[in-house]
């Protein structure tokens, strides 16, 4: 497992997705493309009822987007493009007619807790605390803040947006609304996901796309405002503040 991927298996039903990168599956480019491109995929696939959303490895979830490529953005057009990258599998997401269960097994940073917010359904083990860093490197969570405000408010994601350097515990998570349940281990929550998801294969579909409609009400503008947002952050990163911040990261 050192090579980043993106795979897809389906058993009884349900599309599990799965992305991997050796650098705590933080996520360039590439491979968020390919993300996006397998969930809508699988959104049209006859033979998957039910996604799940899930990372390799087993601590971190995903670590938000690669710092490799960060670091080398000298102009605004390709940092928005650069940013535009967890903004296309949230949009993806979104626009799925069958609901997407989060499996969140450890630690999620940034992007990867808009990837969380942006499922249907989000369960967690206890070690799957949550950190907004982006304000330690001179940019915000703009790009994924529209996801997580849905989720959990405006009032807890300006605390973990604030507050950049601190991870929030699972259980806090949950009381926010970003989980639905948070287990003890890997092990409890794999079983709690197989069993949810297996278990709403056996709805009609046709109710899962309206709900999703009903779910998703008043994001329709997200394409454009996402498109936005990751402007904004392209253009943040090329701020002095920001590039003297990313030099200790090299």
């Amino acid at each position: 497992m050192s090579e980043p991927y993106v795979k897809q298996i389906i058993e009884n039903e349900v599309g599990y997705i799965e992305f991997f990168h050796p650098a705590h599956n933080s996520l360039p480019g590439a491979v968020l493309a390919e993300l996006a491109q397998t969930i809508i995929d699988a959104g049209t696939n006859n033979d998957i009822k039910v996604i799940v959303l899930k990372s390799g490895g087993e601590r971190t979830f995903c670590a938000g987007a690669s710092f490799t490529e960060l670091i080398n953005i000298n102009d605004a057009a390709t940092g928005k493009v650069f940013f535009s990258g967890f903004a296309n599998v949230i949009n993806a997401m979104r626009k799925c007619p069958k609901f997407i269960i989060g499996r969140v097994q450890g630690k999620t940073v940034g992007g990867g807790v808009g990837l969380a917010a942006s499922t249907d359904y989000c369960m967690a083990s206890k070690f799957a605390a949550i950190k907004l860093s982006e304000l330690n490197i001179g940019i915000g969570p703009f790009v994924v803040g529209p996801a997580i405000e849905r989720k959990m408010g405006l009032s807890a994601m300006s605390q973990i947006a604030i507050d950049a350097n601190t991870f929030y515990p699972a259980e806090w998570a949950k009381q926010k609304g970003l989980f639905t349940h948070v287990y003890e281990s890997t092990e409890a929550l794999d079983e709690a996901v197989k069993t949810t998801a297996e278990h709403l294969c056996t709805y009609n579909t046709e109710a899962i796309l309206e709900m999703k409609k009903v779910f998703w009400k008043g994001t329709e503008d997200w394409d454009a405002l996402l498109a936005e947002r990751a402007a904004i952050s392209g253009k943040l990163v090329l701020s002095d503040f920001t590039k003297e911040k990313l030099k200790t990261y090299k």
